[in-house]
């Protein structure tokens, strides 16, 4: 099997044994954000080639294949199926004045919440295009297909031409023009958006191809391609997840999710009422920032991002590029609490302590209500390799942490539904054959309600601040 995860800065592709779970050989190529943070999706595809050229002769006797992507982007297409600019990714924030004006003008953030199972943020897509008709009406009439990054790299590998697309619901309940209600595109979205359907890919099910691998590829012509999904939602199959065990991703976003059998819709904007890569639900939050945030502190204070210490009563709320989780787009970043002894090492763990407190109050909410309040955090992403993530985690939860020794986790799972496609079973379980949840347990400790208290009294304090009215 092939899984491969097309995220922010780079492609990676593994070639994994569907019996085992081995992974047999891998690589990887990187592509450019530009300072606008456009990405070219040609760049997307010629990182994919050379991943694949890295796996070496393995690849050429693969079974299957399956793309996972970054969420949200907006690919637009034109007749001949070329981009007619470069993407907008999940992470740009430009288009906030078009989310707060389709939420007021479209019922609220409740009818959102209902129809779509997410209040749209930012990352959206729907919010994007509102932006490209307003700002550049040139590429919006030229585009005759919109999809999404991994749509784009799923219709390149099967030959699909931009009447012949497909997605999946996991990725497409991202976009804000699908409806968790009906599993459908929404109409009245679509119309007030100004988006034709005709320019939407097929929505294909759950063990359902895409189509089979087009000649003149590295990988064998004929053999199945996936469906593929959302990188959060592959991340969910990588780990074989069933209903109610929490995941805390650490990465350039940071994200909260659990698979769940209930449809969510959170009024709140807080959860993103995801549909998984299956049939059942995955519940999402996620902020803006996470690693990269910690890091630049880290790099002001000129520490190593481990140079850590406690006490000290600073407080950091480290919005440094807006946030998502809590809803602050136009958000900066905001340090106090200083005093004449606060070290630097004190500031540094303040950092940590924000950015993982904007996860943690989400977790609740994520949950369902029957799930049990002891269960360990699966903690995954660049950031579980690191000790002050994983201390901070437990000391702000509460809960035992698990932090699994299988890496690459978006790739494995896309790899668990090629092999789940052509096994004619449910990717999840046969991920969970693989035992890719596995790794060193850490006990719970006793929640440190001190800081909890603090960081809580400064976010609702800050208000003018942080870009509240």
């Amino acid at each position: 099997m092939v899984g491969v995860d097309s995220s922010t800065q780079s492609t990676k592709a593994l070639v994994v044994d569907a019996a085992t779970g081995t992974v047999v050989a891998r690589g990887q190529a990187p592509h450019v954000v530009t300072a606008e943070g456009d990405s070219d999706p040609e760049q997307w595809w010629q990182a994919l080639g050379e991943a694949l050229d890295q796996c070496g002769p393995v690849v050429r006797e693969a079974a299957a294949v399956s793309v996972a992507g970054q969420q949200h982007g907006l690919v637009t297409l034109d007749a001949d199926g070329l981009p007619v600019r470069n993407a907008l990714l999940w992470n740009d924030t430009r288009s906030a004045p078009q989310r707060d004006r389709l939420v007021e003008e479209l019922g609220g953030a409740a009818w959102w919440a209902e129809r779509t199972g997410s209040v749209p943020a930012t990352s959206f897509t729907a919010t994007k295009w509102a932006w490209l008709r307003e700002h550049e009406p040139r590429a919006a009439a030229a585009t005759r297909a919109v999809r999404l990054p991994h749509d784009y790299l799923t219709g390149r590998l099967t030959g699909q031409g931009v009447s012949g697309g497909t997605t999946d619901r996991g990725d497409a309940s991202g976009s804000g023009w699908w409806s968790s209600a009906s599993e459908s595109y929404d109409a009245e979205i679509l119309a007030h958006i100004g988006l034709d359907p005709a320019a939407l890919p097929r929505v294909v099910a759950a063990g359902e191809p895409a189509g089979t691998v087009r000649s003149g590829l590295p990988l064998p012509e004929g053999i199945l391609v996936a469906g593929g999904t959302g990188d959060n939602m592959a991340g969910a199959l990588g780990l074989g997840l069933a209903p109610g065990q929490p995941v805390l991703s650490l990465g350039t976003s940071g994200t909260v999710y659990a698979v769940s059998e209930r449809r969510p819709a959170d009024g709140s904007g807080v959860v993103a009422g995801f549909a998984d890569a299956g049939r059942h639900w995955l519940p999402l939050a996620c902020t803006l920032n996470c690693t990269v945030a910690v890091d630049r502190f880290a790099a002001l204070l000129g520490r190593e991002r481990e140079e850590v210490e406690s006490g000290g009563e600073a407080v950091v709320l480290p919005f440094l590029d807006g946030e998502r989780t809590p809803d602050l787009p136009y958000a900066s970043g905001l340090l106090t609490g200083l005093r004449h002894d606060t070290s630097g090492g004190q500031v540094l763990q303040a950092a940590y302590d924000g950015a993982v407190f904007a996860l943690l109050e989400a977790l609740d909410r994520v949950l369902d209500e029957d799930a049990d309040p002891a269960a360990p955090i699966l903690l995954i992403g660049g950031g579980a390799r690191g000790v002050a993530w994983r201390e901070t985690v437990r000391r702000l939860s509460g809960r035992p942490v698990v932090v699994p020794r299988a890496q690459e986790l978006v790739a494995l799972g896309a790899a668990a539904q090629a092999a789940g496609l052509l096994l004619g079973r449910e990717a999840a379980a046969v991920a969970r054959e693989w035992d890719t949840a596995q790794g060193p347990a850490y006990a719970a400790v006793e929640r440190d309600e001190a800081a909890l208290e603090r960081l809580s009294a400064t976010l609702r304090d800050a208000g003018p601040l942080l870009g509240r009215p």
